[in-house]
């Protein structure tokens, strides 16, 4: 029955890549309901028994390459977004298990790789490529919304929480918008007050992506979040916590 589930998604996936059209992902998002919970904890457990139908979404996003000239934005970003975190899982998965998505390329060997996320294991269309690729190549240097690191999870504890659902191009601007807030909001991950804030270490590694409109760190979190910082709150940055999101 998985077998012909498979077959049956395969060929969907490659004739929506036939007609341009960008691919369901249906499949991740049942997949994601199923093996994680509302506050972000990932099973990868039970994705590795998952791991027919985790391949057959790959299948599917690998056979329909973003159409820059038909797709919309958002119909791009969506299938970015979850590309990027639906292969750190099958990267996960197939090492697990581990403590962190650091000890790959490190404890474990991987020939010419010092990180996770310069594998180049991803196939899309006819590019091979690393999860670097996506993050730094397409997501960050075509879209120019800082709100994508607040979606994309790196498997490990200090990442923004794993949305339980798939990103969709109808509603990703509401889904941007609510993970930044439940992101900001989250004392494991920031601790704001007008005083001080002690903030992710995301905001301190990739601080530009948050001037690129002429406005700041500070206004990017007054903008999202309830809890507002002054010109005169003191930033500090929390130590990045790398063991698995489990």
């Amino acid at each position: 029955m998985k077998v012909s589930l498979l077959l049956l998604g395969l060929l969907a996936g490659y004739l929506s890549y036939s007609q341009g059209k960008p691919p369901s992902h249906s499949i991740f998002n049942k997949l994601l309901f199923k093996n994680v919970t509302k506050d972000g904890r990932v099973d990868y457990k039970a994705f590795k028994k998952d791991s027919l139908e985790l391949k057959q979404y790959l299948n599917i996003l690998t056979a329909n390459p973003p159409n820059e000239k038909t797709w919309t934005r958002q119909e791009q970003m969506a299938y970015w977004i979850n590309a990027y975190n639906a292969f750190t899982i099958k990267l996960i998965t197939k090492y697990y298990p581990l403590k962190s998505i650091k000890d790959i390329g490190s404890s474990i060997q991987v020939p010419f790789v010092n990180t996770p996320w310069d594998i180049k294991f991803i196939t899309v269309g006819k590019s091979k490529m690393d999860l670097n690729n996506i993050e730094h190549g397409i997501l960050r240097k075509k879209f120019n919304d800082p709100r994508i690191h607040m979606v994309l999870v790196c498997a490990s504890k200090s990442c923004p929480v794993l949305l339980n659902e798939a990103y969709d191009p109808l509603r990703l601007d509401e889904q941007l918008n609510k993970q930044t807030r439940v992101f900001l909001e989250d004392p494991k991950r920031n601790k704001i007050s007008g005083v001080s804030a002690q903030l992710s270490m995301i905001f301190n590694w990739y601080s530009m992506d948050f001037t690129n409109d002429g406005g700041s760190v500070r206004d990017f979190i007054n903008s999202h979040s309830t809890k507002k910082i002054t010109k005169d709150t003191r930033i500090t940055y929390l130590d990045y916590d790398w063991n698995l999101n489990e």
